[in-house]
């Protein structure tokens, strides 16, 4: 590596087990005419044995990082396990080493920190990794973490957002973010150890990422605790770095049909470098580890496909990019022609366009010593839905809050969002402007459609009425609104403490209404595993709460499903549903509070009467045309005797003791052999993420899921069939003498919305449903009235003692029956 010229980057990326790591390590040996202030100093009061054990596994870390030491150093530093040890050993170890130092720090008896300038050039690559040694002469023999910092390395964000308004003191203005173009780490993770080890003498690898390329100065100092630094301008070095261009890639991405497209891409290396194998995720920065939090359970652990993401997550900051790529997603979406800036090496990309698309992962290599690659992709579908008439959606995606900044901007605007759902082939998004950024994501609701809507995708703003007075009894969603502004509000703690005024209101402009994330406080007080159940809910929580009380007003078209844990959204629905009431079913994903992976975890398809539209959409998910999915299963076309969800009022009328014929078209796919992911995924316990999951559905180890008729909530009958991706025809026959609600599931992967059998004219009475639901109008008052306005509590009161009658009627005919 002597006097190795800048631009011959490729010379160093080196090939560990069969993969080239695009990380680069830059060092000057003592033969390069430097001044004399960048030398590193030599000790010699040192043990020669630790210090080669650590230089030996320091050069073991370097080259699974694909940094290695030149072949002569890495020769002459193996050869020295042969000599005796002495102190020119010693003095050997850093004649080889100190070339690669950046920095060297010194940590005086009284644990003080100060740093000085190295021998490595101050030499960077864009878009990827460049390690570095960092020399630590430790005379108080402190056992610490040694940590770096700099201001160019500071969040460029401020992030998760919860505020209608962003605080003063959380700006960050273009220029503070500009200039956040580093991301420092000391790499922690074995063979090295996460700690100093207190000899006096050691080194550690310090890596570092460059957003930018160009000439860059930036401050680096080292700390081994707040309050550690030297003072007097010691404890930081400034250095001119010179950060060299990677390669532009240009993506050619075609759809299964030929067509150009947007898709989801996954581009990782599979090293490792922020996060330590020994830290809980949770105990450092949010904009680190966001990307890598795969769904939110105890256990996680990193998966190896989510190590070593590009472009590098914690310095992505969608408003100021050239392309609005999240920080808290490991993924990017690019549409062809587009591209990433990479540097020269050996990628995985796994690359697909939601869950009707078969995901494929393949290697890509940039070559050196080009300024432009072009790489070609070709998406591969399962099934296409929209080629059957069913459209898939999402009423529950936000642009603002949660794992959303609120700075440099209030959340992102429609532009990015709409990135998100071409990548992730949804028809319809909802994006849905909440209490995390109302002020400045409101100034996107028009009432109407998009601009950049199509005939084959459309997203519109609307409403999610969260963060506001009434959240605690509900959290709702109102669709095709008309006007955003409770009558007579100009802020957020203006609004109704309670869900019936804004349901109404909503409803009075013809909107589409329906409560959110419904199992949010639906736990049942006591542990149960039957559904549906007779045991009371907590009422706790912020999810379909004043449903059971609203329902009784004829306030609610819809009732949401896909992002609680199932029994807990859908013992509500079938208690509701067996006392009478017809609310229908609509996915949702809550992205990106309960899901920021991806849109359209949960989705809805529905078949519209008519073109695509919106105005079809919702009025196909008022009349329950639609079913409900998580992506991995669908049951097309359910019928009984013929009448689907969403035609002839969703009922079939018969006389007397009647035989029911129940059809659909089915499919699912799983993978033939369960993977490690899938087995966890399957055991996972019902409030662990994901909740709906198609890995869940998995009868055992087979490749099959079951398929189960339901009538009144009950499984009654229930089929097998191959997961495979093939459609298959099912057949029921069901003697029926009662009127019931009748649907079909693949239990927790998708659900159809209920045909109603009425028998000789009678309503829908199952008595302990009914029961179940005068009992938790009283649970929900008792854990609601003191939260809702003391002015408004007696129209509240009057609304629960309305549905209080009007369950205690339903008991009654129920009783008669």
């Amino acid at each position: 590596m002597k006097n190795q010229a800048v631009f011959q980057v490729p010379r160093f990326l080196v090939i560990v087990a069969g993969f080239v790591a695009p990380t680069v390590l830059f060092g000057q040996h003592t033969e390069h005419t430097e001044h004399a202030a960048h030398t590193v100093p030599t000790t010699s009061t040192v043990e020669p044995q630790p210090l080669l054990a650590q230089a030996l596994r320091l050069q073991e870390a370097l080259s699974f990082l694909g940094s290695a030491l030149s072949a002569d150093d890495t020769k002459r530093l193996k050869a020295l396990q042969d000599k005796a040890l002495t102190q020119e050993t010693v003095t050997q170890i850093q004649a080889i080493l100190d070339p690669y130092c950046l920095a060297a720090v010194s940590i005086n008896p009284e644990a003080r920190v100060k740093v000085a300038r190295g021998s490595a050039k101050p030499v960077l690559i864009q878009g990827g990794w460049t390690s570095f040694l960092v020399k630590v002469q430790n005379d108080a023999g402190v056992t610490a973490q040694l940590n770096i910092e700099s201001p160019n390395a500071v969040r460029p964000l401020h992030a998760p957002s919860q505020n209608p308004k962003v605080k003063d003191e959380d700006i960050i203005s273009p220029g503070q973010a500009g200039n956040r173009f580093l991301e420092m780490q000391v790499y922690r993770n074995r063979p090295l150890t996460t700690h100093l080890s207190g000899l006096r003498l050691e080194y550690v690898v310090a890596q570092i990422y460059s957003k930018d390329a160009g000439q860059r100065e930036a401050e680096i100092g080292f700390n081994i605790g707040q309050g550690t630094q030297d003072i007097g301008f010691r404890n930081t070095i400034n250095l001119l770095f010179d950060v060299k261009p990677s390669v532009k890639v240009t993506f050619e991405v075609k759809d299964d049909d030929g067509s150009p497209t947007m898709a989801s891409f996954l581009i990782t290396d599979g090293i490792e470098r922020l996060l330590d194998s020994t830290e809980n995720r949770q105990n450092q920065p949010f904009h680190l580890w966001a990307a890598q939090q795969e769904f939110h359970y105890d256990d996680y652990k990193l998966p190896g496909r989510l190590r070593g993401i590009y472009p590098l997550p914690s310095r992505r900051v969608a408003a100021f990019d050239e392309y609005p790529d999240f920080f808290f997603q490991p993924q990017v979406y690019r549409t062809h022609g587009e591209h990433v800036q990479l540097p020269p090496g050996k990628y995985s990309v796994t690359f697909t366009r939601g869950p009707e698309y078969i995901s494929q992962t393949r290697e890509l290599v940039v070559p050196p010593n080009v300024s432009t690659f072009s790489t070609s992709f070709q998406l591969r579908r399962w099934i296409d839905l929209a080629k059957l008439g069913w459209y898939s959606a999402d009423h529950h995606v936000h642009g603002g809050g949660c794992s959303h900044y609120d700075s440099p901007e209030e959340g992102v605007p429609p532009a990015d969002m709409w990135r998100q759902e071409l990548g992730e082939d949804l028809n319809v998004s909802a994006v849905l402007a909440w209490g995390p950024s109302w002020y400045h994501q409101k100034t996107f609701f028009t009432g109407k459609d998009d601009p950049l809507s199509t005939s084959k995708n459309i997203m519109r703003n609307d409403v999610e009425v969260s963060g506001f007075p009434s959240s605690h009894a509900g959290h709702i969603v109102l669709l095709r609104l008309k006007e955003d502004d409770y009558p007579g509000t100009k802020t957020i703690e203006d609004w109704p403490s309670w869900t019936l005024p804004v349901l109404t209101w909503a409803k009075s402009q013809n909107a589409v209404v329906g409560y959110a994330h419904s199992g949010w406080g639906l736990e049942p007080l006591e542990p149960t595993k039957d559904l549906p159940n007779y045991v009371i809910p907590k009422m706790d929580g912020i999810g379909a709460m004043e449903y059971i009380v609203t329902i009784t007003h004829g306030a609610v078209d819809f009732y949401s499903l896909g992002d609680t844990p199932a029994p807990w959204e859908l013992n509500m629905w079938y208690n509701t549903l067996n006392a009478g009431f017809r609310t229908r079913l609509s996915g949702e994903t809550d992205f990106p509070c309960i899901y920021d992976e991806r849109v359209g975890l949960g989705r809805s398809y529905f078949k519209p009467d008519g073109p695509l539209s919106y105005d079809n959409y919702v009025e196909a998910i008022k009349k329950g045309r639609s079913y409900v999915t998580e992506g991995g299963s669908h049951i097309l076309d359910f019928s009984v005797n013929g009448t689907e969800p969403g035609t002839k009022n969703s009922e079939v009328q018969v006389k007397g003791k009647q035989t029911l014929k129940v059809t659909a078209r089915v499919t699912a796919n799983l993978p033939a052999q369960q993977n490690d992911e899938g087995k966890s995924i399957a055991k996972r316990a019902v409030d662990g993420q994901p909740y709906w999951h198609i890995e869940r559905a998995r009868v055992g180890s087979t490749r099959n899921v079951k398929v189960e008729l339901l009538v009144n909530g009950e499984p009654v009958e229930s089929t097998e069939v191959l997961a495979d991706g093939t459609f298959k025809n099912i057949n029921f026959s069901y003697p029926i003498s009662k009127s019931s609600w009748l649907a079909l599931r693949i239990y927790p992967s998708s659900h159809t919305n209920p045909v109603f059998v009425i028998v000789d004219g009678k309503p829908i009475r199952e008595l302990r449903s009914a029961d179940w639901c005068r009992k938790t109008v009283d649970q929900c008052w008792k854990m609601k009235e003191g939260q809702i306005r003391a002015s408004e509590r007696a129209a509240a009161a009057t609304a629960y003692d309305h549905a209080r009658s009007v369950y205690d009627k339903i008991i009654q005919e129920a009783s008669q029956k």
